[in-house]
């Protein structure tokens, strides 16, 4: 079944690279108008932008920082200004800043839960005030509005040299339930997706030679994913055939949320 998101647009932070370009190339394949958000690199959403519009569909590339009340404040404006509404938010951008919880500083602490938690609220926050005021468009969608947070496997498996980013993630489960509680009667759908170990350029040492057959015992399923394993799920929490999922966290990581090291060891 070919799932079509036309005359509806998408928003994605940190669309400049992995799973966030990879998401909005699959939202514009589907048929939405895409605005691309980016923090520090402009080149490669730029470029994303002018290649869905090569293909025939409709794509602009706005910097903002996720963080930041005021940037937030004037992505979502650029977003009406371009396209005139919004139908789809994909809250993506997220950092690590790893160190032992002894040696981590207060800044990285600050940086890493401004990005991907704070960020993610007032994403949310700008996303739910354009959906309470426009209410469903008769014919686009069912749904008044969607939101797709981007969490981790982390939000539920401890990660030790990692505290910011885990709790963090965390953060984003109770966040996204939470603003889903809350606004659901609205027929606004809130969901996240917690990706397990995913093959990007930024984590290529990670998923390759000695260190992906390591990676791989924690993987069930046997393989390391791909930016389209979580691209398609996205599209899919995005559209119709999704609309009676509400408040729930879709984990695409192979099974690496089972805790595999506890196959025979009960």
């Amino acid at each position: 079944m070919q799932i079509s998101l036309a005359r509806q647009v998408a928003l994605v932070t940190g669309a400049s690279s992995g799973i966030g370009a990879g998401a909005a190339r699959a939202l514009a394949d589907a048929g939405a108008s895409v605005v691309l958000n980016y923090h520090s690199s402009a080149g490669p959403a730029q470029d994303l932008a002018r290649e869905i519009n090569a293909n025939g569909g409709r794509a602009i590339a706005v910097g903002a920082d996720v963080s930041k009340e005021q940037d937030i404040e004037r992505l979502f404006a650029q977003t009406l200004e371009a396209f005139g509404t919004l139908d789809i938010l994909v809250a993506n951008s997220g950092l690590q800043k790893d160190a032992a919880a002894v040696d981590m500083s207060l800044e990285d602490w600050n940086t890493v839960i401004g990005t991907n938690l704070t960020g993610q609220f007032l994403c949310a926050r700008a996303a739910l005030r354009i959906f309470t005021r426009q209410g469903i468009r008769q014919g686009v969608s069912r749904a008044a509005g969607k939101i797709i947070h981007m969490s981790s496997v982390h939000q539920r498996i401890p990660w030790a040299g990692h505290i910011n980013y885990a709790a963090s993630k965390g953060g984003v489960d109770l966040l996204m339930q939470s603003l889903a509680q809350e606004t659901s009667h609205q027929r606004i759908r809130i969901n996240s997706i917690a990706p397990g170990a995913i093959r990007t350029a930024i984590n290529r040492d990670a998923t390759e030679g000695e260190q992906e057959q390591k990676l791989l015992e924690l993987i069930p399923y046997g393989r390391v994913g791909d930016v389209e394993d979580v691209a398609n799920a996205v599209v899919w929490l995005a559209s119709d055939l999704s609309d009676y999922v509400v408040g729930t966290t879709l984990f695409i990581d192979g099974g690496m949320s089972l805790y595999p090291g506890f196959r025979g060891n009960g």
